[in-house]
Order: structure tokens, then sequence, then C-alpha cells
């Protein structure tokens, strides 16, 4: 984990400097937001790992979940916390997870293919005993509960790129968080698309904001800004 930079690589938009602030649908749809996309995508990363043992793109970096790692041991998340990851992708995140010793781990992912990577990724690494599931955020029919910790590293964005249907999808999505987090249960989300403020905004009906964390900053016409924000915020009722 010593990549310091960030990689926004498949960002829509990413966040604007403090002042330019933008609507909540100010970006087109992207093949970034299909199914498709994303199952072909692994598919090939899956052959890659069978291959040579490549586990593929870390979405926006190494360093993006050394931040959240490092939120977890400041906010003293117990080893034993339930941890889910959504939009799993490659399983990286649940790989570093385990290794910093948490125990109880679910990756979820509607990608057939991802799960299927993850799962050799896991095997490879000897951890077989985190939970993998090919299932779909959006409709997860209450599967999903009681979790002390839900961590978003790109699905929202994706999400906001479906062609189809995108601000139902980014109901569902709230609905669906809110069913799976316990009661002051942490939500940390990693975007390149959205601003502090539009994620305040999008997350402010049960939820309270905790924190954002750091991320790599630039200026351009005297301004400053991000290209990826990252926030923590907690369950309420």
């Amino acid at each position: 984990m010593e990549d310091a930079t960030d990689s926004t690589h498949g960002c829509g938009n990413p966040s604007d400097p403090e002042g330019d602030r933008c609507s909540d649908s100010d970006f087109g749809p992207s093949v970034l937001g299909t199914k498709d996309y994303w199952e072909d995508a692994y598919q090939k990363e899956l052959e890659t790992f069978k291959d040579i043992g490549d586990v593929g793109e870390i979405w926006f970096g190494e360093e993006s979940m050394s931040r959240v790692l490092r939120w977890m041991d400041k906010a003293k998340i117990s080893e034993n916390a339930a941890i889910l990851d959504i939009g799993t992708g490659n399983g990286a995140f649940l790989v570093e997870l385990a290794k910093h010793g948490y125990r109880n781990l679910t990756g979820i992912d509607y990608s057939a293919a991802s799960i299927e990577l993850v799962r050799n990724v896991l095997q490879a690494e000897d951890l077989t005993e985190v939970t993998v599931k090919e299932m779909d955020f959006l409709n997860c029919q209450g599967e999903l509960k009681d979790f002390d910790v839900c961590i978003d590293k790109g699905t929202y964005d994706a999400i906001s790129l479906n062609p189809h249907d995108t601000e139902k999808g980014k109901k569902l999505y709230v609905q669906a968080l809110k069913d799976a987090l316990k009661d002051k249960g942490f939500f940390a989300i990693t975007s390149c698309n959205w601003t502090k403020e539009q994620l305040l905004d999008r997350f402010r009906e049960g939820f309270e904001f905790v924190q954002a964390l750091p991320t790599p900053s630039f200026q351009f016409g005297g301004k400053t800004g991000n290209n990826v924000t990252a926030l923590i915020f907690k369950r309420v009722h």
C-alpha cells in the first residue's frame, strides 16, 4: 500500500473545485453504468488472473483502501465487526480487510464473473472464510442486514451512470443501504463523480455525516478541489 495517488479511471465527472457546485444529474449516462460492461471487464480479469495471477486494477488506487483502513483504525472498528463491501469487483479490498485482521467480511457484486474472480483470489490468498455473493445491491430483497460497516468504492458512481432509471437506482441504493446497516453503523463511500455537498444531500435522510477523509487536492483558476471525495456517514433512525 505505497501508492499515494488516487486513480480516477472511469470517473464520469471529477469533483468540482469549491464554489462550482453542480446539480445531482450534471453528467450523462455511460457504459460504466451497465452490467454488460462489468461482466465483460471481470471476465477478462478472471482470465488474466488464471493465466498470470494478476488480480487486475484496484479501483481508485491502493491509497483509497489505505485511507478507509486508517479511519477504521482510528474509529476502533472491532475486528469482529460485520463488514459489507458493496460492489466488490476483484475483491482487492476484501483481501486488505482480511489482512488487516477483520474476520466477518462479506462482498457482493451483480457480476457473476466478478464473484468467480473474487473466489479465485481469496482461495489463492487462503482466505476461504470470507463470504462472497452474486447479488444486485439494488434488488437484494432484504437479504443484507445487521452490518456494522458498509463500504462503497465506486459502486454508487456506476449506478449514477446507468442509462436506464438512474434516479430510481439512486433511491433504491439509499434504501438498500438503510436496510443493510445497523443503527449507528457506518457507511464509507469513495466517489469521483460526486462532490461532498452532493453526497451530503443524497444521504441526508437516515444518515448522519461523520467526517470527510483527506484526499489529494488540486488548484485551478485560483480555486481548490478534489478528484476524489471520501466521506463517512452513520446510520440513524
